[in-house]
């Protein structure tokens, strides 16, 4: 995940913007996802973030293994997928209440309620003689990426449902 920041601004609603992903410059995109109906969609971004970390977690672990070659699925398709699944809905005139339809990719299948990753090895296949091709640098930048995204998609949940709990408790 190239750099997959997030810097919070606080305006009328929590806006956030991802510094060189598939989402940076599609005007605000994760505020457009915020504004509407984002929980299922931030709920997949959850999903996709926890079990590529225990993808990456598992790499880092065996780092020093003679022969491992680390694994890792495509974020952009990941992204990919979602932009487009946002903007079919919003094209149904569905708009915040539709249908969210992900298609798989080639390293993330979409299923009923979770998101099975299926990763492929990654590197620049430049291999030590113990037949592995380590970088743990690497593998450490894309954790805290993958924990960004996912502390941001958390924290876009809560304000959702902050949101709502505000609702509810002007009605009642």
């Amino acid at each position: 995940m190239r750099n997959f920041c997030a810097r919070l601004h606080h305006r009328h609603w929590l806006n956030v913007h991802l510094i060189g992903t598939g989402f940076a410059g599609k005007s605000n995109m994760i505020e457009g996802l915020n504004n509407a109906g984002s929980l299922p969609v931030m709920e997949r971004v959850v999903q996709f973030a926890a079990r590529r970390h225990s993808l990456i977690a598992d790499n880092v672990a065996n780092v020093s293994t003679p022969g491992f070659r680390p694994l890792d699925v495509s974020v952009d398709d990941f992204q990919a997928a979602l932009g487009q699944a946002v903007d079919a809905r919003r094209e149904r005139g569905q708009g915040h209440f539709g249908e969210t339809r992900l298609e798989s990719t080639s390293t993330v299948r979409f299923e009923n309620h979770g998101v099975v990753l299926e990763p492929a090895p990654i590197g620049a296949n430049i291999l030590f003689q113990d037949g592995n091709d380590r970088s743990l640098e690497q593998l450490m930048q894309g954790l805290v990426e993958n924990f960004l995204t996912y502390r941001t998609a958390v924290e876009l949940m809560n304000n959702q449902f902050d949101m709502l709990d505000v609702a509810i408790r002007e009605r009642v």
